[in-house]
């Protein structure tokens, strides 16, 4: 997952960016064609269509750019790209559904032709920008065959395909964020941990007879020991190794 690393605009070079840029898109022409006034007189099935689509893609880039300053954020913001597209997915089959249809079978010859198709490894010069959208465009002509059909059927077909590659894309990113955040954090949590050792190696505090990170000065608030101080566990409230202090 080399690619998860290549700070500023590094989602760019993310295959479930590109994908979920194509979804949006095609999301957009699917609303734009087949949801007329007679089906969406308000216009909200539109909105929450493309909002989910939007979502699925916006946070994935704002996980990716966020994640040097705090792996926790990233991973949440990933999950949320995540279930954005799961809801979207749902919409596309509900469609079907509501046409007496069913997706295609996953093994079918109309559904392995699509998740056959491979997406191209990003090559981008200096001007990244403009050759990630070119690169995105390229991309999105594989599956034209499809996307530009006059068959609604057929686009929400293909649709709920690449919405499931592209989550399974997501899932796999979210395995190496955890990794690293396991291995290092981001930033925010870095100083989060010098400061509680700086802060504990002041005290001259023990470490937890649990997990054996540093442990903080607290005071009992209340019960037959309220007002007297303990050490607690500074990984608290994923670990409550307690200790007293010695007089």
């Amino acid at each position: 997952m080399a690619e998860l690393f290549h700070g500023a605009g590094g989602y760019r070079w993310l295959d479930s960016f590109v994908m979920g840029t194509i979804i949006q898109l095609g999301t957009h022409r699917f609303c734009e064609k087949f949801l007329t006034r007679q089906i969406d007189p308000t216009g909200r099935q539109y909105d929450q269509m493309t909002q989910a689509a939007r979502s699925g893609c916006m946070n994935n880039v704002e996980g990716s750019e966020r994640g040097a300053t705090s792996k926790e954020t990233e991973m949440k913001l990933t999950d949320v790209a995540r279930a954005s597209l799961a809801e979207l997915c749902n919409d596309y089959v509900f469609w079907l559904l509501k046409k007496r249809r069913t997706p295609w079978p996953k093994l079918s010859s109309e559904a392995r032709a699509v998740y056959d198709i491979r997406l191209d490894k990003p090559e981008y010069g200096s001007d990244v920008l403009h050759d990630s959208c070119e690169h995105i465009l390229k991309q999105q002509e594989k599956f034209n065959q499809w996307l530009v059909s006059d068959d609604d059927a057929v686009m929400a077909n293909v649709l709920i395909i690449l919405i499931a590659r592209t989550i399974n894309m997501l899932n796999h990113q979210l395995g190496a964020q955890g990794e690293k955040f396991v291995q290092e954090g981001g930033f925010r949590e870095q100083l989060k941990e010098v400061r509680t050792e700086e802060l504990a190696r002041r005290e001259g505090a023990p470490l937890c007879p649990e997990c054996g990170a540093p442990m903080r000065k607290r005071m009992a608030k209340s019960g037959k020991n309220a007002g007297t101080p303990f050490w607690g566990c500074s990984a608290y409230p994923k670990c409550n190794g307690t200790k007293e202090v010695e007089k």
